[in-house]
C-alpha cells in the first residue's frame, strides 16, 4: 500500500512492547483508585486477549483488535463525547480545552467488551467505544490511507477502461455524479461526454461538484494562442508536463478543460500520474524521495502584459506527505515557474538536483505518458495536486475554456455521496 511503502522514510517512535524496559514505572495502588496498576495487563475477558490495558503515569495503553494504542490523559479528557463536552447536533466540541489540567489523571478506569470508561477527579465520566478508539488513535490512523488511489501509467489506465460519464447523468443523477467522482478520486482524472461546447455549459458542469475558484485568470476563462497573458500556455508551443499554480501558496486543487474549437493539427493533451512516478523514485532511491519531500522551494509568476500585473510566489517542497502516515498528497512540479533556488544550502543543492533529475526521468518515461485528443463536447477534470498535464504544439485556431475548482468542495461532494475522500 502506498502509505506503508513510505513508512521507511520517516522514523516514528516504536510502539510499546511487552518488555519491561519499554514500560513506564507503575504507581502504588489501592482499592479506591486505579491510577496505579499492577505490573500486568488487565483483560476484559480472562479467557481472551481481545482487549487488554495498562495504566501508566501519564497515559493509558490499550490493546484491542490487534492494535496497540497509547492515549495521553489530556487527550482522553479533551475528546470526551458526553453531552456537556460535545455537541452531537453540530458535531462540535463544547469543552474548553484550555481549561483541562495538563496534569490530569483518571480516578478510575474500567473496560468491558466494547467500551472504555474513565472517571475523572471531579466525578465526570467519559465513555469511548473501543472501535472508535481504534479508528481515531494515532496508531490506527498511521495505518490508514486518507485518499485511496490507483496509481497508473498509460497501459494501466487503458486496461482499466475507465468510462466517461454522460453529461445528463452527471448533472441529473446522483449515480452518474458518484461514478464520476469515484473515477476522479481513484485516477486523478475523469471525463464527461456530450457537453454542449460553450463556456456557459462548462460552467454549469463545474458547479455541479464545486465552487469555482476565482484567480488572477478570472473565474471562467477562454484559452487561445493570442499571448494575451504572460504565460507560455497562451501560445502554440508545446508544453512539457507540469502542475498549475505552483506559485500559489495553495495550488489550485482541480482544473477543468473543455476544447470548444480546433481548426488545425496537433494539440493533443498529455497526462502523467505524478504519484506513480514518485512511487518509482521511492522504490529506487528513497533518500532522494525524502529530499524532495523536505526541501522547500519557491515558485514564481511575474506578469506585466496589458492590464495584467501580477507577482505571485508559492513556497513548498516538490513532494508533500502527511506526517502521520507518510502518504503523498501533493506534487508541486513546474520547471517553467520554479524560481531561483535560494532556500537550499550549497551542500544540499547538488543532491536536490540529482533527486529532481530522478523524478523528472520517471515523469518523462514514454510508458507513463497518456495522450488524449480533446474535442468539443468532452470535458476533462484533472487533479492538479496529483496529475501533471502538458500538450504538443499545434497549428490553426484552438480555443479552450475552463476553470479551477476548490478542492475542499469537490471532496465535500464526494463524502456526501458516501465516498472516501
Amino acid at each position: 500500500m502506498w502509505c506503508r511503502s513510505l513508512a521507511c522514510l520517516f522514523k516514528v517512535p516504536c510502539q510499546l512492547s511487552g518488555s519491561t524496559r519499554h514500560r513506564s514505572p507503575w504507581l502504588p495502588c489501592d482499592r479506591r483508585t486505579i491510577l496505579a496498576a499492577a505490573a500486568r495487563w488487565h483483560h476484559t475477558a480472562p479467557e481472551s486477549l481481545k482487549c487488554a490495558w495498562q495504566l501508566h503515569g501519564d497515559h493509558l495503553e490499550l490493546r484491542y483488535a490487534n492494535t496497540l494504542m497509547r492515549f495521553d490523559f489530556v487527550w482522553l479528557r479533551d475528546h470526551c463525547r458526553s453531552a456537556s463536552c460535545y455537541n452531537a447536533k453540530t458535531n462540535q466540541r463544547s469543552l474548553d480545552t484550555a481549561s483541562v489540567d495538563l496534569g490530569i489523571k483518571p480516578k478510575a478506569v474500567r473496560v468491558d467488551e466494547t467500551t472504555l470508561f474513565l472517571t475523572w477527579p471531579d466525578g465526570h465520566v467519559t465513555r469511548y467505544g473501543l472501535e472508535w478508539l481504534v479508528k481515531n488513535s494515532y496508531e490506527g490512523q498511521k495505518q490508514q490511507v486518507m485518499h485511496p488511489r490507483i496509481l497508473w501509467n498509460a497501459e494501466i489506465y487503458r486496461q482499466a477502461q475507465v468510462p466517461s460519464v454522460d453529461c445528463r447523468s452527471f448533472l441529473e443523477t446522483d449515480e452518474g455524479l458518484k461514478e464520476f467522482l469515484q473515477n476522479f478520486l481513484l485516477y486523478g482524472i475523469a471525463f464527461v461526454e456530450n457537453v454542449t461546447p460553450t463556456k456557459e455549459d462548462t460552467e454549469i458542469l463545474a458547479e455541479r461538484i464545486s465552487l469555482i475558484r476565482e484567480t488572477i485568470y478570472g473565474r471562467m476563462w477562454y484559452f487561445t494562442s493570442d499571448f494575451s497573458r504572460g504565460d507560455t500556455a497562451y501560445t502554440k508551443l508545446a508544453l512539457d508536463r507540469h502542475t498549475d499554480t505552483t506559485y500559489f501558496q495553495e495550488p489550485c486543487g482541480i482544473q477543468v478543460f473543455h476544447c470548444l474549437k480546433h481548426e488545425g493539427t496537433g494539440g493533443r493533451t498529455l497526462l502523467v500520474d505524478g504519484f506513480y512516478a514518485a512511487e518509482q523514485v521511492l522504490r529506487q532511491a528513497p533518500d532522494q524521495f525524502e529530499l524532495l519531500s523536505k526541501v522547500p522551494l519557491k515558485h514564481e509568476y511575474v506578469e506585466n502584459v496589458g492590464d495584467c500585473h501580477n507577482h505571485m510566489i508559492g513556497v513548498g517542497p516538490v513532494l508533500n506527505v502527511y506526517p502521520w502516515n507518510n502518504e503523498l498528497y501533493l506534487i508541486r512540479y513546474n520547471n517553467y515557474d520554479r524560481a531561483v533556488i535560494n532556500t537550499v544550502p550549497y551542500d544540499v543543492v547538488h543532491r536536490w538536483y540529482a533527486a529532481h533529475r530522478t523524478l523528472t526521468t520517471e515523469l518523462r518515461r514514454p510508458e507513463n505518458e497518456l495522450w488524449v485528443k480533446l474535442k468539443p463536447g468532452k470535458a476533462l477534470f484533472i487533479d492538479n495536486w496529483r496529475v501533471l498535464h502538458g500538450r504538443e504544439a499545434f497549428t490553426g485556431y484552438r480555443q479552450l475554456c475552463g476553470c479551477y475548482l476548490t478542492r475542499d468542495d469537490v471532496l465535500n461532494t464526494a463524502r456526501l455521496l458516501g465516498l472516501q475522500a
